[in-house]
């Protein structure tokens, strides 16, 4: 043991970038490192996923009334940095796939889906909904990417 530092292992080199993430030339990819961008918090994964043209979509409950809002990547992109930097945990968890339509260039994916938010240890969020998601594949480089997200939560 002399010499070793657990707080320090040394470098796996079978351990590669590929062995966590997942290729985004399939629907599953996405789904995959959408979970992994939840699990480690990762704005740059994340920003791979959502498409320029990238619609979400949410019903607002609202005081006064309840009524259906949306925004762009760039208003996605800030609230996911701000979920990522406030909370102390994330775990997302997708369930089974209830609808699943796709040609060769686009996809609708309806499925369940289990969030827990950790802020703190006494702040502890759970949120279980589905998400109803559009995805478009680019041919040049075969990636497919969120272009639509509709939020089916009570939350």
């Amino acid at each position: 043991m002399q010499g070793c530092n657990p707080f320090s292992p040394a470098y796996d080199e079978n351990l590669t970038s590929s062995s966590t993430l997942s290729d985004l030339t399939t629907i599953d990819g996405v789904f995959k490192n959408f979970q992994y961008a939840y699990t480690f918090k990762d704005t740059i994964i994340y920003g791979q996923l959502i498409s320029h043209d990238f619609i979400f979509s949410f019903r607002n409950f609202n005081e006064d009334q309840v009524f259906d809002d949306s925004w762009g990547r760039e208003e996605e992109m800030l609230t996911t940095y701000g979920l990522f930097q406030n909370a102390q945990s994330l775990s997302l968890i997708w369930n089974n796939v209830i609808l699943s339509t796709e040609d060769s260039l686009s996809a609708t994916i309806v499925r369940g889906f289990n969030l827990t938010i950790t802020l703190n240890p006494t702040n502890i969020m759970r949120v279980d909904g589905r998400v109803n998601m559009a995805l478009a594949k680019d041919p040049d480089t075969g990636k497919w990417a969120i272009t639509r997200w509709i939020d089916e939560s009570d939350f």
